[in-house]
This record gives C-alpha cells, sequence and structure tokens, in this order.
C-alpha cells in the first residue's frame, strides 16, 4: 500500500519545466522532502541546509552505511542507485556548535540534540527506477534570486537572536530606520557571527550573503541607487563597506590579512570624459576659435558673449580636458569673471536642461526637510543645534531674532547640515586627520561683511584652492551677493539666493573640471548621485553616502 501511495504521490507532483528530483531527508528527528535539480553533492548540501534553516557551512563530509566516504564525484551515482540507505554528514570539530545551535534555534519545537552524537543523519529515500520521484519545474533566475534572498535573510535572522540583536529588529518595525549606533551594533553581531562560522577572512560570497540579507530583512535600508542595494553593508568589486570595514578591523587585531583583488575602475566625477548634451551646427577650426575669443574679450553685448561661448563650447572642453592647458582656461575665457550665468550656460550645454534644474526642483520639495529631520537625531552639538534653529526659522524670525542673525539662513543651514550628516572622510594620519563638519564648513563658504575688499581676501589666499562660496552680506543670514573663487579668481554668482548660489558653486567643479575639495568629498558625491543623478555607479561613494540616501528616499 505504501509504494502504491508513493507512486500517486509521484504523479501528482508532475508539471512543466526542467526535471528535479524529490529527495527524503531527515535532520535528527524531522524528516523532510529535499528538492534538487541534478544529483550533485553540491546542490544536495545546499538545498538541505536550506530546507532545514541550517546556515552554509564549508568543511563537511558524507558517508554512506559503510563508512566509505561519498564525494563529489560519486555523489551523483551513489544518490541515484535504488536502496541507497542512510548517509550520514560529519562537520569539523570547530564547525558542530555552530551548526548544532543554529538548528536548534531554527527548529527548537522540532528538532532533538540526540545523546552526545556529533553527526547529522540525513536519511535518503532512492526508489527503484520506477519509483524515482521526479518534478518538472521550473528554475528561472528569478526564481533562484528568490531562494538567495531568502537564504540570506534567514542567516541574518538566526545571527541577530545574538544580545542586542532584539533590540535592532524592534528599532526597525517602530521607526523604518536604525539610529548610527544601532546600524553598528548591527554590524558587530553579524560580523562576528560570520567569523565564528568562515573565519576571519571570509570568502566574497559569504560576505555577500550576509549584505544581502540586512536589506531583505530590513528593505528601508536598501539603497536604491546601487546595483544590488546592499553596497553600502559590502561592495564585493571594490571590497567595501560596513562589513568589510569592520573584518578589516578585527583583521588587523589578530594580524592576519585577506588578499583582494584589484578595485574597479571608476571614471565619473568632474574631471571625467563625457560625451556632451550639445552638438553644435558646425565644429570652428582653431582660427575660427581664435576670432571669437578675441572678439568676446573687448565685447559689451551679454547676448553676443553668450553666443560666442556657446560657439566655443567644444574647444573649451578640450582645454579643460587637457592638464596642461586646464589651469588657463580663465585666462583664455576671462569673461566668465564679469558675466554673469555663464557658468550655468556650459553646464547645461554639458548635462541638458533637466539635469541642470534637477538640484533647485529637488533640494527644496524633497531633501531639505527630511535632512533637518535626520539631523535632529545626531548627537546633540552646539553647532548642530544652531543650524538647526536656523533651518526651522521662517524669513520674519530671522529678522526679529536677534540670534538667527549669527547664523545662515534656512536654505544653507540645510545644506551644512550634510556636512553633519555625512561627516568628511579622515585626511590620514598626518594633519589636518579627523576633520569636524565646522572645519569642512570653512571650505564651502566664507562671509565677509559688505563694504569689505574682496580683492584683500583674495590676495590672502596663501596656495591654489578648490571651489568656495564668497558671501557679501550684512549678515550670514542676509547675503547680498556670492562668489565663486577658484585658484584666486573671482567669479560672480548670478543668483543672489543660498540655494542658487550652492548650485552655481557645485556645477562649477564640472565646468572648470576640478575636482572636489577632499573635506567636502562626500559631500558633493551624495549631491552628483543622488540629487543630479550624475554618473551614478561610475564614483567611489563611501557607504555613509549610500546610507544616507536609502533613509532619505525611503
Amino acid at each position: 500500500m505504501a509504494a502504491i501511495l508513493d507512486r500517486l504521490f509521484c504523479n501528482v507532483l508532475l508539471c512543466s519545466g526542467d526535471t528535479i528530483m524529490l529527495i527524503k531527508t531527515r535532520i535528527y528527528n524531522t524528516q523532510k522532502y529535499v528538492k534538487i535539480k541534478e544529483p550533485s553533492l553540491e546542490e544536495f548540501l545546499n538545498s538541505a541546509f536550506l530546507k532545514f534553516s541550517v546556515p552554509p557551512v564549508n568543511g563537511v563530509k558524507v558517508f554512506d552505511e559503510t563508512g566509505t566516504e561519498v564525494d563529489a564525484e560519486v555523489f551523483s551515482d551513489i544518490a541515484q542507485q535504488p536502496n541507497t540507505g542512510i548517509l550520514t554528514i560529519k562537520f569539523d570539530d570547530d564547525l558542530k556548535e555552530t551548526l548544532h545551535s543554529s538548528s536548534q534555534e531554527a527548529n527548537s519545537s522540532a528538532l532533538s540534540t540526540g545523546s552526545g552524537d556529533d553527526t547529522v543523519i540525513l536519511e535518503i529515500v532512492s526508489c527503484n527506477s520506477d519509483d524515482t520521484i521526479i518534478l518538472e519545474e521550473s528554475d528561472s533566475p528569478p526564481r533562484k534570486r528568490q531562494r538567495a534572498d531568502e537564504e540570506a535573510k534567514r542567516v541574518v535572522e538566526l545571527a541577530l537572536r545574538r544580545p542586542g540583536g532584539d533590540r535592532i529588529i524592534k528599532e526597525y518595525h517602530r521607526t523604518k530606520s536604525l539610529t548610527d549606533s544601532s546600524r553598528r551594533q548591527m554590524v558587530n553581531i553579524l560580523v562576528a557571527d560570520m567569523t565564528e562560522a568562515h573565519g576571519t577572512a571570509p570568502p566574497r560570497n559569504v560576505r555577500e550573503m550576509y549584505a544581502r540579507g540586512i536589506v531583505q530583512l530590513f528593505p528601508y535600508l536598501m539603497d536604491p541607487y546601487s546595483k544590488n542595494g546592499y553596497e553600502h553593508f559590502y561592495d564585493g568589486e571594490s571590497g567595501s563597506g560596513y562589513l568589510a570595514w569592520r573584518l578589516k578591523t578585527i583583521q588587523r587585531k589578530s594580524a592576519s590579512s585577506e588578499s583582494r583583488g584589484s578595485s574597479r575602475q571608476l571614471t565619473g566625477g568632474p574631471a571625467a570624459r563625457r560625451e556632451a548634451s550639445f552638438s553644435p551646427e558646425m565644429t570652428l577650426s582653431e582660427e575660427q576659435c581664435k576670432e571669437a575669443m578675441a572678439l568676446m574679450r573687448y565685447c559689451t553685448d551679454e547676448a553676443t558673449i553668450k553666443q560666442k561661448m556657446k560657439m566655443t563650447f567644444q574647444h573649451r572642453r578640450s582645454m579643460v580636458l587637457d592638464v596642461e592647458k586646464s589651469s588657463d582656461v580663465l585666462t583664455e575665457f576671462p569673461r566668465f569673471k564679469d558675466v554673469k550665468g555663464l557658468i550655468e550656460q556650459d553646464f547645461v550645454l554639458q548635462f541638458g536642461e533637466d539635469v541642470a534644474a534637477r538640484f533647485m526642483e529637488r533640494w527644496p520639495t524633497t531633501f531639505k526637510q527630511k535632512v533637518i529631520q535626520q539631523c535632529k537625531a545626531l548627537p546633540s552639538t552646539s553647532d548642530l543645534d544652531e543650524l538647526i534653529h536656523c533651518a526651522e526659522a521662517t524669513p520674519d524670525e530671522e529678522e526679529i531674532d536677534d540670534t538667527l542673525t549669527l547664523g545662515w539662513d534656512s536654505d544653507l543651514s540645510s545644506i551644512i547640515f550634510l556636512l553633519h550628516l555625512i561627516p568628511p572622510s579622515a585626511q590620514g594620519r598626518r594633519r589636518p586627520g579627523k576633520v569636524s563638519a565646522a572645519q569642512a564648513e570653512k571650505h564651502l563658504v566664507v562671509f565677509k561683511k559688505s563694504g569689505t575688499s574682496i580683492q584683500e581676501h583674495v590676495d590672502a589666499i596663501k596656495c591654489t584652492t578648490q571651489p568656495y562660496l564668497l558671501a557679501v552680506g550684512m549678515k550670514r543670514s542676509t547675503i547680498h551677493e556670492f562668489f565663486i573663487i577658484l585658484d584666486k579668481q573671482v567669479i560672480p554668482c548670478k543668483s543672489s539666493s543660498t540655494l542658487g548660489a550652492f548650485d552655481e558653486l557645485f556645477k562649477a567643479h564640472f565646468v572648470f573640471g576640478t575636482m572636489y575639495n577632499q573635506m567636502l568629498h562626500n559631500m558633493f558625491t551624495f549631491i552628483q548621485t543622488t540629487i543630479y543623478n550624475i554618473d551614478i555607479g561610475q564614483v567611489h561613494e563611501s557607504p555613509r553616502v549610500a546610507e544616507v540616501r536609502a533613509r532619505l528616499l525611503h
């Protein structure tokens, strides 16, 4: 009767697609069916671990009832033989406890530890040829990804059963986010779990599995702009991310190192070569360029100057991308220094109107309030508290409250928040070392009171600098005019608003092909990829940039 029922069961499980086998498997006292597409040892073990919620481990061996090892080479033949009997999986000593405790936690109501037995028993019931259970099932790439996601999520769930993990899960369910301290604690817990099972130099696929599991368990931590959504926790291409950083710390402490492959080539940023959005109707010869440049030097009509600047755009881009000529752009095209709007025009020619408008459209409506709310959750400091006070002030309050006159207006305060939310990267062991947000701010914008000589300010500059804003006004909260200072040259901003001036400052990096100030690199990279959507995936982003983006876009 049992054989008849088995055959009926086989017939019920037939469906279209690729053929797979259904193997009866037992771990301890629990018995389940495990599906494999082909009778290989690797696929069988992975399927068994996944079915019984056991973390994947290495260092296992399989033996038949006679005590003979069944390796990958003969597993296919043994598994398909009738009356195969019981196969026994034995683990290395340092893996027994890990697997044993994980199996107990995942199946506490159904699994038994036995009486000190150090093996896991898997009973494979192989039928005669006419009793073999065959399934035909689609095994498409989406299904494989789904299984990988489920497996990774389960691994992270089990790891977070350690002390402190429950608090992290509760915080996420309550806020749909994690504070910085909770994120650090989560990373420490997961890396501890990872190193116990795989050592201090776990393979890339293990690191990626934990990173994948994090965003599967906590989907609001996923970065929507990265390829897989979890690269800020671990990026296999560059070997960076929070998990990688924690592993490196552990490796340094244990004097253990891991060999790494070369990092991928990143080709984006202000100085990158790219195809411009603008295509001229005709290409000027070198002689025609010189004539147009000579005319612009003495022309007083702005419309004519802008037209000639447009005609010479390709020539100017060639100069910007030439290391030897890039420093001469302002000398050859001096009208940048007295005709407002030329930076905006060149940026539009390079990227198009749609990209050029993104910051002014998105910052006030999508990002400003979210950034303020995120900064309220940061540890309180006097600088941060003052910025919050200024950022939340209305124009009327700025006129009445004397304390607000000492700070920047609401818009610029909200931008400076990014230096607190995405802190500057450490500059190395030599000075300046770790840079505070307040120090970085001085490389972004400098205030000068109306009536102060701008030329004296420029003359006091001792070395070449990256672009920054010079804000001129009676007080910080009321700026009448902005200038961009680049290589001791003064370029007037077209806009007198703080948002407009910052927009021009960002664009100046691309127009003149100058790299971001190192102290402002994280902030400008966030602006570039997250708001302007320029060179996504083509520039190096710190994990903090991707983490903040995930918080703000969910």
